[in-house]
């Protein structure tokens, strides 16, 4: 008998119950064969693959955004979310609903379902997402889709999209575990996206992710885009975002406002005016008007999100050393505390000492809590390690983070004007905060 999938809730349990895509042999079969079986869902649109260590998210949003701005219906697949799974899918902008999610998911399961028992494996809880993001976009219809990779990129669900524009931002350690433990093999995972004859826009790397990457492209026969040779962005801080001059192979664009606080959404939203301007494949430049109508309206949640004000509170998924640094460095250029009280939850297998380094010149007082996940570093062994790196007099320890947030807040009001709220370390840790403050 069909098992119907009833609501959200039943289809998060159904997600939760599947292995997480980093515990089964690494293949794209499973997935293909999936896809067959529903008619190759996937080669129904244009779509441009985002890889990366961080900013991934931002820049297939802001891929979307422009496509958008330009008259395209664009799908869009990101991940994680912060409150809902539906927040992973959009279609022409918006979120999928709840009762469109269930019934699309309600049409492709009985053959997912049918596939696996003929494979001999499941899919991952990440690979049922990326089915059934890939079969609604085609369902929609969309005329393109922007797609994130999770983790990686040659191995990713996500890769078995022939994409024939791939953007690659900041490459760095994270994810061990699975993609290696040196810059080079997590490079070359992510350069697996790039595909034969392909064009690939490429930000600032560290040498080594560089040197992978242009030989993963020699072999492929395919063409970089690189930052500061072939595209170049400037930005200059303004009241509620920034202002943007971004040079591509195409035009040079002026005095751009986008919504977004930190120099490297400047460089994500370059990034993706470089990739659009490819996938268009017309020689012309992108619209300013349509470009400023994109960014201007352009909001990313759970990024240097301002979700309170009096006292000001931030939150961000940062949750490796490169997204803490940035994170810091976003908020000592474009905000002003006389206080910040950090709120600090991290998951067992990032860096946690390199994430409180980074953050440690920018923080004045610490709530060490428990990230809502099952793989959360217990906020006691948490709050040890950060007092062995700083001294224990600016630590408290809370482990509901529910609690630890309330008293971040009633700290920075005893702080004074000026005083202010970081909640930080994982997405988990982030999209708690934003449910409490935005529902």
């Amino acid at each position: 008998m069909r098992r119907v999938l009833k609501d959200l809730a039943d289809i998060t349990a159904t997600f939760a119950q599947r292995a997480a895509e980093h515990r089964i042999n690494p293949s794209l079969d499973r997935v293909r064969q999936v896809l067959d079986a529903l008619g190759d869902p996937q080669e129904m649109y244009p779509a441009i693959v985002v890889a990366g260590t961080n900013g991934k998210s931002s820049t297939t949003r802001l891929v979307d955004a422009l496509a958008r701005a330009h008259g395209i219906r664009s799908g869009a697949y990101t991940s994680p979310h912060l409150v809902s799974l539906t927040e992973r899918i959009s279609l022409d902008g918006e979120h999928i609903s709840e009762q469109r999610f269930v019934s699309a998911l309600n049409e492709v399961y009985p053959i997912v379902l049918m596939m696996e028992e003929r494979i001999g494996e499941k899919l991952t809880g990440f690979e049922l997402m990326t089915v059934l993001a890939l079969s609604e976009f085609a369902a929609a219809p969309m005329h393109m889709a922007a797609l994130e990779i999770g983790i990686g990129g040659t191995w990713d669900a996500v890769n078995v999209v022939d994409a024939q524009v791939t953007a690659i931002t900041t490459i760095d350690m994270d994810h061990q575990k699975w993609l290696g433990d040196t810059i080079e093999s997590i490079a070359g995972n992510k350069a697996g996206v790039i595909k034969p004859g392909a064009i690939s826009v490429v930000q600032n790397q560290v040498a080594a992710a560089l040197e992978v990457v242009e030989l993963t492209a020699n072999q492929m026969q395919a063409k970089l885009l690189l930052q500061d040779r072939d595209f170049f962005v400037s930005t200059t801080t303004a009241v509620g975002g920034q202002l943007l001059n971004i040079q591509t192979p195409r035009e040079n664009y002026q005095d751009l406002f986008l919504s977004l606080h930190g120099a490297h959404q400047a460089v994500n939203a370059a990034t993706a005016m470089v990739a659009v301007e490819n996938l268009l494949d017309d020689d012309e430049p992108l619209d300013p008007a349509a470009i400023g109508h994109a960014f201007e309206t352009f909001q990313m949640p759970g990024r240097l999100e301002v979700v309170h004000r009096s006292p000001t509170v931030v939150i961000d998924i940062a949750h490796n050393p490169n997204g803490a640094q940035t994170l810091a460095q976003g908020i000592a250029d474009s905000m002003t505390f006389s206080h910040l009280t950090c709120v600090l939850g991290v998951l067992d297998d990032k860096d946690s000492a390199g994430i409180v380094d980074a953050l440690a010149p920018i923080v004045d007082e610490w709530i060490i809590t428990t990230a809502p996940s099952e793989r959360a570093i217990p906020a006691n062994e948490l709050a040890a390690e950060v007092s062995g790196l700083l001294g224990a007099a600016r630590i408290q320890v809370e482990p509901d983070i529910s609690a630890a947030i309330e008293l971040a807040q009633e700290m920075a009001d005893q702080s004074g004007a000026g005083s202010g709220v970081l909640i930080t370390g994982s997405a988990t840790v982030a999209g708690a905060a934003r449910a409490r403050y935005r529902g």
